[in-house]
C-alpha cells in the first residue's frame, strides 16, 4: 500500500494556522476525492476540508482542539498500489512494524509511537524505577531494627513552617510525655494537635494532615483549623460556567475554581490582532450626529407590508447601509486604503460593504460583494444571508475579506453610539446606534419621535474632518428624510 499525506492549506488569503474541530473520518474509514474529513476554524470562520486523495485513511496525525500551522501534514490516505514493494522483505514482522510506526504508514494495528522497540524503552524505564534513587547518603546511620525492616513510605512533601517533631521518626526515639507522632500501622502520619482541636476538626469536616501548622514546636491549633476550613468553603462568584457560555468550553478552572483560562485563538485571536493593529497604525478621528429617524421607522412598516419584501427582513439598518451607499456616491474619496509600504492611497470605484457580526465565536466582519450595485430588494437579501451565515459560522474566508466600508450596528444591543475602530485595510467605519422615541422639536413644537444616533470613525490620514463630516451629514439626510435616495439614486 501507498500512502500520501494533506498537509494543511491556505483557505483564506495569508492565513498561517488553524484549529483541527471535529474529524468527520476515523482511521480505516474509506475515502473518496472531495469527501468532507474535517472540519477547521481558521482566523476567520469554520470550513470544511475535502480529501484531495481516495483510499484509506491511516492516520489523523492532529488531534482535535489543536493548532496546526499551514503545510504540516493532518492526515495519511492510503491507496493499494501493486507496484508498491513490500515493506521490509524478509524483515521479521515484528521489525517491520516498528519501521511502519516510525514513517506513520505501519499496517494499522501498530500506531505512532508502539511497537517492539518502545516497548522495550518502556520496559527499561520501568526498571529504573526500581533502582536505587540518586542523591546524596544520609548523614546519620540507620537505628537497627529488631526485625526484617519494611520498605518505607515515602516522605511528604516539606510544606513551609512545618518544624521536625512533624517528621516520622522510629519508633523508638518516640519521647514519653509528648504527643505521639510517627506512622500509624496504615502509613498515615499522624499530626500534632490537643484533642479539642481534634474534635472542632472532625466537627467543621477538616482532614488534619491538610492543615499547616503555626503552633510551637509544629502544633496545630484551633486557629489552624477554623483558618482551614473558612478556606474549604464555596465562594461566592459573580458568573458560574455552564452551557450557556460556550466561551469557557475550551478553557481550563484555575484550582479554587474562581477562574477559568481560555487560551486565545482563531476568531478572537485574530480580532485582537487586528484591532491593535488598526487603534496604533491609523490615526482615528470619530464625528457625531443626533437623527430624527421617524420617516425611516415609517418606510420600514410600509416595506414589511409590501408584498415584494415578504421574504426578506426589512430593518432600519438595511435603509441605513443604503444611505451609506449613497453618501459614498456622493463622497468617494472615503472609500479608500492607505497603502503604507507603496505609500499611496488606494481610491476604490466599488464597495464591498462590511457589517460587523456579533456571533458565538466572536466578532467577525463579512461583506456584502459589489454592494454599490444593488438595488433595495437584492441588498435586503445579501445582508439576511451575509448576517445568517455569519451567525452559524459558516461564512467563507472570501466573503470575510477586501471590505471597503464597514457598518456596526450597535443599536442591537440597546446602546446609544460609540467610538468604533476601524476595520483594517479601510478608511471609516459607521456605528448605528438604538433607535428610541424622545421629545423633539418638530416643526417648532415638541412630540415624540423617533431618534437614534450615528458615530463616524475614520482615517485621519486619508479623510480630513471637512470630508468625515459631509458624509455623516449625508447619511443622516436620507435616515431623515429618504425620498433624498430618489434624487441622489
Amino acid at each position: 500500500m501507498s500512502t500520501q499525506r494533506f498537509p494543511l492549506p491556505d483557505v483564506g488569503e495569508g492565513l498561517t494556522e488553524a484549529e483541527i474541530v471535529e474529524w468527520k473520518v476515523a482511521v480505516g474509514d474509506t475515502v473518496a476525492v472531495n469527501d468532507v474529513i474535517v472540519e477547521i476554524e481558521t482566523a476567520k470562520s469554520l470550513v470544511e476540508l475535502p480529501s484531495p486523495f481516495a483510499g484509506t485513511v491511516v492516520a489523523l496525525l492532529a488531534e482535535e482542539g489543536t493548532t496546526v500551522d499551514v503545510g504540516t501534514a493532518i492526515i495519511e490516505v492510503g491507496s493499494a498500489d501493486a507496484s508498491a514493494p513490500d515493506p521490509a522483505p524478509g524483515a521479521p514482522a515484528d521489525e517491520a512494524a516498528s519501521v511502519g510506526s516510525t514513517n506513520g504508514a505501519g499496517s494499522g494495528s501498530v500506531l505512532v509511537g508502539y511497537g517492539t522497540g518502545d516497548a522495550a524503552a518502556g520496559s527499561r524505564r520501568r526498571r529504573r524505577r526500581t533502582e536505587a534513587p540518586e542523591g546524596p547518603a544520609p548523614t546519620t546511620p540507620p537505628v537497627p531494627a529488631p526485625a526484617p525492616a519494611a520498605t518505607p513510605a515515602p516522605a511528604p512533601a516539606k510544606s513551609p513552617g512545618i518544624a521536625k517533631p512533624m517528621m516520622s521518626v522510629p519508633a523508638a526515639a518516640d519521647t514519653a510525655g509528648a504527643a505521639p507522632t510517627g506512622t500509624t500501622p496504615a502509613g498515615r502520619i499522624r499530626v500534632l494537635a490537643k484533642p479539642p482541636v481534634r474534635k472542632l476538626a472532625k466537627d467543621l469536616g477538616v482532614d488534619l494532615a491538610s492543615v499547616q501548622p503555626t503552633g510551637p514546636g509544629g502544633i496545630v491549633t484551633r486557629e489552624d483549623v477554623v483558618a482551614r476550613a473558612e478556606a474549604a468553603e464555596p465562594k461566592t462568584l459573580a458568573t458560574y460556567p455552564d452551557d450557556d457560555q460556550p466561551w469557557l468550553a475550551s478553557g481550563s478552572v484555575t484550582n479554587d475554581g474562581r477562574e477559568t483560562r481560555v487560551p486565545v485563538k482563531s476568531v478572537r485571536k485574530r480580532t485582537a490582532e487586528a484591532m491593535v493593529t488598526s487603534a496604533f497604525t491609523a490615526p482615528h478621528v470619530t464625528v457625531f450626529r443626533t437623527v430624527d429617524v421617524t420617516r425611516t421607522m415609517k418606510l420600514v412598516e410600509k416595506l414589511k407590508a409590501d408584498r415584494d419584501f415578504a421574504d426578506v427582513r426589512v430593518t432600519p439598518l438595511l435603509i441605513a447601509a443604503k444611505a451609506a451607499l449613497l453618501a459614498i456616491k456622493r463622497h468617494p474619496e472615503i472609500n479608500a486604503s492607505w497603502d503604507d509600504e507603496a505609500r499611496e492611497i488606494v481610491y476604490k470605484h466599488y464597495v464591498n460593504l462590511g457589517i460587523a457580526a456579533a456571533t458565538p465565536r466572536g466578532l467577525v466582519v463579512p461583506n456584502v460583494k459589489d454592494a454599490h450595485r444593488h438595488e433595495l430588494l437584492p441588498l435586503a437579501r445579501a445582508l439576511g444571508e451575509l448576517t445568517a451565515t455569519a451567525r452559524a459560522g459558516r461564512t467563507s474566508p472570501a466573503d470575510m475579506s477586501g471590505g471597503t466600508f464597514t457598518i456596526t450596528n450597535v443599536g442591537v444591543f440597546g446602546i446609544d453610539t460609540g467610538t468604533p475602530i476601524l476595520n483594517p485595510g479601510e478608511a471609516a467605519i459607521l456605528a448605528f446606534g438604538a433607535i428610541r422615541q424622545q421629545p423633539w422639536v418638530h416643526k417648532g413644537k415638541i412630540k415624540p419621535r423617533w431618534v437614534t444616533q450615528l458615530a463616524l470613525s475614520f482615517d485621519h490620514r486619508l479623510v480630513d474632518g471637512e470630508l468625515g463630516s459631509r458624509f455623516l451629514s449625508d447619511v443622516a439626510r436620507v435616515l431623515e428624510d429618504p425620498a433624498h435616495g430618489l434624487v441622489w439614486g
